[in-house]
């Protein structure tokens, strides 16, 4: 009898420890407060672009946030990040879910991701007038020639990769790799053809002469990574919003 009453007694443990996992859930507490947290950057054009102005955000990732809680049955709230922090905050529970991010090793580590839904290749960018000095990766890893990047991206690892021999310039956000080389303190800086085309068409920058895209990455939301309610639930989500073209009309909409 004893040992039936500490079986029953495990058991009635594990449901109620099974249960509790549940409840902690992202999912449910989204559901209880009626709020979905979106954590945001405000600083990849046209992924997330914040207007200082009215401290609003527009772009790709804004969109996605708002179907999602649209489709949660809660309202968004938008929280502030920056890229040094973006996976810190998922696991502190700053937020439910961040706005998109490159698939890396390092940030596998600490946090889970959302099924992908879009690519981004890497490219290295000067301004016209610094364009005939280069021809090729060789050319900008070379002592002489500043490179500008943001501390915690994805891009900072490429470029310590990329041109160990070069004059690397860190820069912390808000600050950006890109707006160094338009002010002159430096000479290239990499990023994603996805922000390269915004970049091109709103300050003139150019690809590096003789370079070709690099890295081809898979881009998706960060989650907790111990949640799996909430990461079927994401994923699910994404392939349902695969299926019925949401994505590909968003990409259309913001030119990617």
């Amino acid at each position: 009898m004893k040992h039936w009453m500490t079986a029953v007694a495990a058991g009635v443990l594990s449901l109620g420890l099974a249960a509790s996992a549940q409840a902690q859930s992202a999912l449910n507490d989204i559901l209880d407060s009626g709020v979905l947290k979106f954590g945001t950057t405000g600083d990849w054009n046209p992924m997330s672009v914040r207007d200082p102005a009215t401290n609003s955000f527009k772009g790709f990732d804004i969109d996605v946030a708002t179907e999602l809680a649209k489709d949660l049955g809660v309202e968004v709230e938008f929280v502030p990040t920056d890229w040094k922090t973006l996976v810190n905050g998922v696991v502190a529970g700053q937020y439910h879910v961040s706005g998109s991010a490159s698939i890396s090793p390092a940030r596998m580590k600490a946090a889970g991701y959302s099924e992908t839904y879009i690519s981004v290749e890497i490219l290295p960018f000067t301004t016209p007038d610094k364009a005939d000095r280069f021809d090729g990766y060789d050319s900008v890893n070379q002592p002489e020639v500043k490179v500008a990047t943001t501390l915690g991206t994805s891009f900072e690892g490429m470029v310590r990769e990329w041109f160990p021999n070069s004059d690397i310039k860190v820069v912390e956000a808000p600050a950006r790799g890109f707006q160094e080389v338009l002010a002159g303190r430096a000479d290239v800086f990499i990023t994603s053809n996805i922000e390269g085309s915004t970049l091109k068409e709103k300050h003139g920058v150019v690809q590096v002469p003789g370079t070709e895209p690099r890295s081809p990455t898979p881009i998706a939301m960060l989650l907790p990574q111990d949640d799996q309610v909430w990461i079927n639930y994401m994923n699910n989500w994404v392939k349902l919003k695969q299926a019925k073209g949401f994505f590909e009309a968003t990409k259309a909409k913001w030119g990617l």
